[in-house]
């Protein structure tokens, strides 16, 4: 259903966010499926900063474990707002954003 409305909520980490001593943005993933939320995916980056420290980039040898990672997840606004609760006590210390988008191609089915 082209130009159909859904949420996409955006999640800024670091590679060393942990959750349980796991990788925070794989518990973050593994939740989001175990939620059976519609489609979610989670971006290593190759550089950038978090809480306007310094930029870090995967050519420095001293980046040492601060490279952004961000998961982006899509839903219906129900879905979303049932999980984002949970995502914020995981997440607590990081930037999550939401907001509404328009589905151009596909749908949440």
């Amino acid at each position: 259903m082209a130009n159909a409305m859904a949420v996409q909520v955006t999640i800024y980490l670091n590679e060393t966010d942990q959750w349980r001593r796991r990788p925070l943005h794989m518990e973050i993933l593994n939740y989001l499926r175990k939620e059976n939320v519609y489609a979610a995916t989670a971006v290593h980056c190759v550089a950038g900063f978090l809480g306007r420290q310094q930029v870090h980039t995967s050519h420095l040898v001293e980046a040492g474990g601060k490279l952004p990672v961000i998961i982006i997840f899509v839903d219906t606004d129900d879905h979303v707002s049932r999980v984002l609760p949970t995502l914020k006590e995981m997440a607590a210390h990081r930037l999550i954003v939401r907001e509404n988008v328009v589905l151009e191609q596909g749908n949440l089915d």
